[in-house]
């Protein structure tokens, strides 16, 4: 790729992005802001990037390599740069992560979620692995830098304790698209029951047993399941567990950390849980059920109640049942309280930059500055387009001045939404660009959708911990603690719920955690959201 080809893509967004003359003589940046001072160096020419990242579901459903997508099969003509993705097998991300990092030899971008790296994203900087890049960013990412001028709030999000950017970052563009998930339920039985939403714990009790004395599916057997809840839903959604005003992790309540299972508000909710497992309320399989299997259920038409997302539960199970299921309705339920009137505090809102999710520039890369240059294309006007809408023509089309999805992808024939949209774009995932709120209209289309956004947004979430992390020193004693906790925490959970521990012995296991440690963890917390408040 010539230079000349190279600063026309750093033009996009200009009307000089078609025109090489122009192009030769510019150094026009996306938004035709300049992207080279006074004795700033042009980047190198990029020919070729090698690219680790996780094979998102609703891509691998139908692809085999993000250079399938369409975002990149056009992002490839318009800058002239060949990628190698590199994919671990769909489930083995992390494990898959641990052995590549060890290695001397990195691919040229790795696209993790950073704050999973032992001791950090600043250890990763510190270790040698990734490269600090916020004087790259200033001198080769225009647009990047942009943006987090623009978003002071977004930029303490994205950079560590140190102050150090580690990453090309995933954001959210809009608070529309912070929540997408929480409780959902099956609306036609409820009518059939003739019972009203419920609010309260009481009122899910009662609807709950409703649910499992009336044959609802109409097939003569007891097998209506009432709800499905596991571990795996308490961290995002903190589904029931929130109603006591305690998480599954640390939390803060006005500054002070805490630790929710420990404390007993974990047992009312732990006792409850115990309750409605004991009365058939909860599944029986609640601990063993994956994702296929509960879609099984949902789409079996077994299951009322349980955690879901707006896209690729509400949206997805109601496109694959629309023949199967005559009056099919799902319906996003407020988040329960435990009386009437009491403060909603927590909801699975996310932050607009969360899980440290970020393409870093590994130090094995030869040409750091022209990587930058290129994974700052999708932070422009037109690669925002691109890696939310994809080619106008084949998966949008400009109507009245707004992107609109084809039907290819919102009315495919043979695959869900989900997988149409990951074909193309990815907006219904994450990466590295900034979501566009026009992407999750149009995917969460259905009314029952669009309700679940404002009904699950409801929540203050004013206990929930800002993006902390813990210092690289903090970090190893951190990691220590809490694989052990968590490993006990996670296998007490089901036993207490299941009865096979007896809820008396709830401060023997707050002992044993105390004794792994556990405040310890607080106090690296603690420092860790003081310092976030600094940043």
């Amino acid at each position: 790729m010539n230079n000349v080809k190279r600063k026309r893509w750093i033009a996009a967004g200009t009307s000089a992005l078609l025109s090489v003359s122009l192009v030769a003589c510019s150094t026009a940046s996306p938004g035709g802001q300049g992207t080279e001072k006074p004795g700033d160096e042009a980047a190198p020419e990029l020919k070729s990037l090698t690219y680790w990242v996780g094979l998102a579901s609703n891509v691998a459903a139908t692809l085999k390599s993000f250079g399938d997508m369409t975002v990149y099969k056009e992002l490839e003509k318009r800058t002239g740069v060949k990628v190698e993705f590199q994919h671990p097998p769909v489930g083995q991300e992390k494990d898959q992560f641990n052995l590549l990092i060890t290695g001397k030899k990195l691919p040229d971008v790795i696209e993790y979620g950073w704050t999973g790296y032992p001791g950090g994203p600043e250890k990763a900087i510190k270790d040698g692995k990734i490269i600090k890049l916020n004087d790259i960013i200033e001198k080769h990412a225009p647009n990047l830098q942009k943006i987090l001028n623009e978003h002071p709030e977004w930029r303490k999000q994205v950079v560590t304790d140190e102050g150090s950017i580690y990453g090309f970052p995933f954001l959210r563009g809009d608070d529309y698209l912070l929540v997408s998930n929480g409780i959902a339920l099956r609306k036609d039985w409820l009518e059939k029951l003739n019972m009203k939403m419920p609010e309260t714990i009481d009122d899910w009790h009662a609807v709950l047993t409703a649910v499992k004395n009336s044959d609802l599916n109409g097939n003569g057997k007891a097998d209506e399941i009432p709800l499905l809840i596991s571990k795996n839903d308490m961290g995002g959604s903190v589904a029931f567990l929130g109603s006591f005003g305690v998480n599954y992790d640390f939390y803060h309540v006005d500054g002070k950390v805490n630790y929710g299972p420990i404390q007993p508000e974990y047992k009312q909710f732990l006792t409850v849980m115990n309750q409605w497992y004991k009365e058939g309320l909860l599944d029986p399989d609640f601990a063993v059920t994956d994702s296929k299997l509960k879609d099984a259920k949902i789409t079996g038409n077994q299951l009322f109640a349980t955690v879901m997302s707006t896209g690729s539960g509400i949206g997805n199970y109601t496109s694959l049942v629309k023949d199967k299921i005559p009056g099919f309705k799902l319906a996003a339920a407020p988040f329960p309280v435990v009386n009437k009137g009491d403060k909603k505090l927590w909801s699975a809102k996310t932050y607009n930059f969360s899980g440290g999710v970020a393409a870093a520039i590994s130090t094995s890369n030869p040409n750091p500055e022209a990587t930058a240059e290129w994974l700052d294309y999708a932070y422009s006007e037109e690669g925002k387009m691109l890696f939310n809408f994809g080619l106008e023509g084949v998966s949008y089309n400009m109507v009245n001045g707004n992107p609109v999805y084809t039907d290819e992808v919102l009315k495919p024939k043979d695959m869900s939404v989900a997988h149409a949209m990951a074909r193309h774009v990815r907006a219904n995932f994450n990466g590295p660009f900034v979501q566009d709120k026009r992407y999750m209209e149009q995917y969460a289309s259905l009314p029952e959708q669009k309700e679940s956004i404002e009904i699950w947004s409801e929540p203050t979430n004013e206990r929930k911990l800002p993006p902390v992390t813990p210092t690289s020193d903090e970090s190893s004693k951190f990691a220590s603690i809490m694989n052990d906790v968590n490993t006990f925490k996670d296998e007490m959970f089901n036993k207490f719920i299941m009865g096979a521990e007896p809820l008396d012995n709830f401060d023997k296991y707050v002992q044993t955690i105390e004794s792994m440690g556990i405040q310890e963890a607080i106090k690296i917390q603690q420092a860790a959201l003081e310092r976030y408040n600094k940043r």
